[in-house]
């Protein structure tokens, strides 16, 4: 089955596509990587996407067009990705949205929306559609988020020891593989209080730090790192999950009232070390001997020197997920694309004992294309494997659109 999937994280810089091959032979899933890329959204609708965030008020009005530009958006971006990656011809797109709010009360969450509408996709590509991926583990009693584990438990299986799949997007999250059992969950603040801080200290001239530049130039400051390390997030149990509701600009706004004189530098240094010693502790704390990244926070030299010296403490390695041949920055759009075929055939999305959820559930709803909606025979075993077959002429890089 040739599928694309499509993904806009926590940081909305835009929407990450990837086609593939997809089949089932035996006890594993192969994949065979067509290419992936990204496709930036719009200005103004990025600005309003960030304005809808909490702690901001919105307008059911105002959640409704977002709801069908985000959908046209990812309509565009997958037809693209169906004619510049998958040779013009597909079977399947599925797409994870873009989270607008994910509500948590106390620990538990309690719902979770993803804008995005599928309709606008089905009706540009003609193809049926796998959506809203994340709302039936919610309802199992899990936090429909990180659902990356299904992918990493198969994607590591093979691998000796311990070893922790890393995503560094605006949250960043773990998956622990070869451990006692399967367990994933959100960290705490990837990217989203470093692009936050990146924007006031610049008056909005820049979204991100790029290549981690400010945070070089700048020193931690202990004091600050100590306050923001008190967060009682970090203290909870997994499974758990979070989001930009509560690592946000106003979270930042509230930490930094409590200290004078915090030079641009010294904060973004400091919020680097953030993510790097809480993803460092989270890692060491399940006794991982390997760590293996994705996500756009790879892309910054800062961050990932930082990482790398923490985990450095306990002779942990670090590496990006493209030695293993998943490139990291469009590896989330690969996952999605196996939770589409994991639902199509028939097959659970979730691993419970990563989100929480009571048991295995099928994930998502599916929207038919402009043909009658066909179903594969339900698939007869759950794999315990993912191979991923990548002959070169046919492989393309992740690149930018």
């Amino acid at each position: 089955m040739r599928v694309v999937g499509v993904i806009s994280g926590t940081s909305m810089d835009g929407i990450d596509v990837a086609a593939c091959e997809l089949a089932l032979s035996g006890d594993a899933v192969e994949l065979h990587p067509l290419g992936c890329t990204e496709s930036p959204y719009p200005a103004e609708l990025r600005a309003r996407l960030l304005a809808a965030l909490p702690p901001a008020s919105t307008t059911a009005a105002e959640v409704c067009a977002l709801d069908t530009e985000v959908g046209r958006c990812f309509a565009e971006a997958a037809d693209a990705g169906i004619a510049d990656l998958a040779g013009g011809r597909a079977d399947l797109v599925a797409s994870l949205g873009q989270t607008l709010y994910h509500w948590v009360d106390d620990g538990r969450a309690r719902g979770t929306l993803q804008l995005g509408q599928p309709a606008w996709i089905a009706e540009r590509t003609g193809l049926p559609v796998v959506s809203d991926l994340r709302a039936r583990d919610v309802a199992a009693g899990g936090h429909g988020a990180p659902l990356a584990g299904v992918l990493d438990a198969l994607w590591l299986a093979d691998e000796p020891g311990v070893s922790v799949a890393l995503n560094i997007g605006g949250i960043a999250n773990i998956a622990v593989v070869g451990g006692p059992e399967p367990l994933s969950y959100d960290t705490g603040p990837g990217n989203a209080l470093i692009d936050a801080a990146a924007d006031l200290v610049t008056a909005g001239r820049q979204a991100h730090d790029t290549d981690g530049r400010m945070a070089a130039a700048g020193s931690v400051r202990s004091d600050l790192l100590k306050a923001l390390l008190d967060d009682p997030y970090y203290a909870r149990p997994a499974p758990k999950s979070t989001g930009k509701e509560h690592f946000n600009a106003a979270y930042l706004a509230r930490v930094l009232d409590d200290f004078a004189q915090v030079g641009d530098a010294d904060l973004l240094a400091t919020l680097t070390e953030l993510t790097a010693v809480t993803v460092a502790r989270a890692c060491h704390a399940h006794g991982a001997r390997r760590v293996v990244a994705a996500g756009g926070g790879t892309a910054n030299p800062a961050l990932m020197s930082a990482l790398r010296n923490h985990l450095a403490e306990r002779d942990v390695t670090l590496g990006t997920s493209d030695r293993l041949g998943f490139p990291a920055g469009g590896k989330e759009a690969y996952l999605t694309a196996l939770l589409g075929f994991l639902t199509m055939h028939g097959l659970p999305g979730n691993v419970p004992g990563t989100t929480g959820a009571h048991g295995p559930r099928l994930l998502g709803s599916i929207t038919p294309g402009r043909g009658p909606l066909a179903l594969p025979e339900p698939a007869a075993t759950r794999p315990r494997r993912l191979r991923i077959l990548r002959p070169q002429q046919e492989w393309r890089p992740c690149a930018s659109r």
